[in-house]
């Protein structure tokens, strides 16, 4: 048990189980008090509830119709899920919750969001339009244990398909996007065009790049050279949209198991897919600290928002003029901001989109808008700088408990061990089920040049050798690693087997590969296999 007080013995300590119950008392000690008063939640989100704490790490995955979200799913698992449709025309019509349950089965919106157990409560103010557009998939698949996954339904182009939805499609994404750990957008690599729907959906996660990747899928139908093309327009238009000069993850491939159309990109594809896939991987372990960061991030927007409340309150005239004043004030909210900023010292990225916050304050009566207390603000800004710095130090302690922590099964499970895994076989790893030793096929040609290097009692010295391997152009760094890895007996010579190892080394660092830490067992020379048992 983990337990932190405060210094001036004001209150008792507060003693915390694990990361997610001190989240939980932080939260509804400190910052939501700050929230209610100041009406957060009208404004920006709902409250959180315990379940937003408590459950796995969840993946959005965002993307126009037909470019293989439902199938990159079915391709994660390897197993279909209850209201899975696929198909090349807008098939997907529903928000659909893919997560873990020992019986098969869907839950509709309406009793989902009533469910304390689900992290959904607070989707029931987009009211029945959504809901019935809402479900969870319940089935007993490994990769859920770990992880839920969220589908949606494809983005359509025109203005008739936004507004035959019946509800705020971008809102309703916006909010699964402050709670999922990350945020997959999908693009075909035959339809690159971004809709107009598209390009307001990625705006509205704008606030949220840390999570987003983005993966061009289908990518083995087109040649090489259309690839480069396409993946040039793609960085293209998300630079346009994102308006972020950090370049976003791309991964390229083709996710499901079906053979490759054109496979001559097939090493890129293998490496983006395990790229892709190590980065699911990594968020359970990541889970704490992703609530943690949204945590901190919902507090510093909370303290802005009370500071732009308490400065229209204070602005307001007690009797005559109020509408007035109110309409002058929202006009005048841009300069509201900038006196806010210079006179807290905030930074502008913390304060909320002004022409929303505009609309949204049209609504609102400012006479009720609560005065400023500075004692709401100093327990958030406790909260920011001791309880978070320490609760830090147990998310720290807890992920060093859990170090294999990790999502398994389905897909993730074909790449890990095996002749498929990934470099299997390859560079260094060439050879490693041969019985003959892979350095001896070129060994004559090494040999030629060894002799040519007069060596002494059938060795040559590292000076004499480092004349040789230079004349690959390597960086001395590198070269030194394999000369460690070549010189098996430690004895600061060479012999003809040893030789033509560092050859092999340096033939496989040319041609792209990465050298072993330590020398594979198929790699050391025959003679020497001995002495290292």
């Amino acid at each position: 048990m983990f337990s932190w007080s405060n210094r001036e013995g004001k209150k008792d300590p507060e003693l915390f189980q694990n990361v997610s119950e001190g989240l939980k008392r932080l939260y509804r000690t400190k910052l939501f008090p700050l929230e209610d008063t100041y009406h957060f939640h009208d404004f920006h989100s709902p409250a959180l509830e315990d379940a937003d704490f408590d459950n796995k790490p969840m993946v959005l995955l965002v993307g126009q119709y037909s470019t293989g979200k439902t199938t990159f799913i079915r391709h994660l698992m390897e197993q279909d899920f209850p209201g899975m449709r696929i198909g090349p025309e807008p098939t997907t019509d529903s928000f659909i919750a893919v997560m873990h349950g020992e019986q098969e089965g869907v839950i509709p919106g309406n009793a989902l969001v009533v469910d304390p157990k689900k992290p959904f409560r607070k989707l029931n103010a987009f009211g029945n339009a959504f809901l019935n557009r809402f479900m969870c998939a319940q089935l007993n698949n490994p990769v859920l244990e770990s992880i839920s996954i969220i589908d949606t339904p494809g983005i359509l182009s025109g203005e008739k398909q936004r507004i035959s939805r019946g509800y705020d499609f971008a809102a309703v994404l916006e909010w699964f996007a402050e709670r999922v750990d990350r945020i997959i957008l999908l693009f075909d690599a035959h339809k690159l065009d971004i809709s107009d729907e598209f390009s307001e959906v990625i705006k509205a996660l704008k606030n949220h790049e840390d999570k987003m990747r983005v993966v061009l899928n289908k990518a083995d139908q087109i040649s090489t050279q259309q690839l480069m093309r396409v993946y040039g327009a793609l960085m293209w238009s998300l630079g346009k949209i994102i308006n972020t000069p950090e370049v976003v993850r791309v991964y390229i491939g083709s996710f499901w198991a079906q053979p490759l159309l054109i496979a001559e990109n097939r090493k890129l594809f293998e490496a983006e897919e395990l790229d892709l896939f190590r980065d699911i991987q990594s968020l359970p372990r990541n889970a704490a600290l992703r609530k943690l960061n949204d945590l901190i991030k919902r507090a510093r927007l909370a303290k802005v928002h009370a500071y732009i409340i308490s400065s229209l309150k204070k602005e307001m005239p007690s009797v005559f003029g109020k509408d007035s004043k109110k309409k002058e004030l929202i006009n005048n909210l841009g300069a509201i901001y900038e006196k806010i900023q210079k006179e807290h010292n905030i930074s502008p990225g913390d304060f909320p989109n002004l022409k929303k916050m505009q609309e949204l304050l049209a609504v609102q009566d400012f006479t009720k808008f609560p005065a400023f207390k500075q004692k709401l603000l100093d327990s958030v800004e406790d909260m920011l700088g001791n309880d978070i710095a320490k609760l830090m130090t147990l998310v720290r302690k807890e992920e060093a408990a859990m170090p294999s922590q990790s999502v398994k099964g389905g897909a993730f499970e074909g790449t890990m061990n095996g002749p498929f895994g990934h470099g299997y076989g390859e560079g260094a790893g060439e050879g490693i089920d041969e019985l003959e030793w892979i350095v001896g096929r070129d060994k004559p040609s090494y040999d030629e040049i060894f002799y040519t290097l007069s060596p002494i009692n059938g060795k040559v010295s590292g000076a004499t050798a480092k004349k040789e391997m230079v004349k690959s152009k390597l960086p001395n760094t590198v070269l030194g690693k394999i000369w460690t890895l070549a010189d098996v007996d430690k004895d600061g010579y060479l012999d003809d087997e040893e030789f033509a190892l560092a050859n092999h080394l340096i033939k496989v660092k040319l041609e792209g590969h990465e050298l072993p830490a330590k020398l594979p067992a198929h790699l050391v020379p025959p003679s020497k296999r001995q002495e290292q048992n």
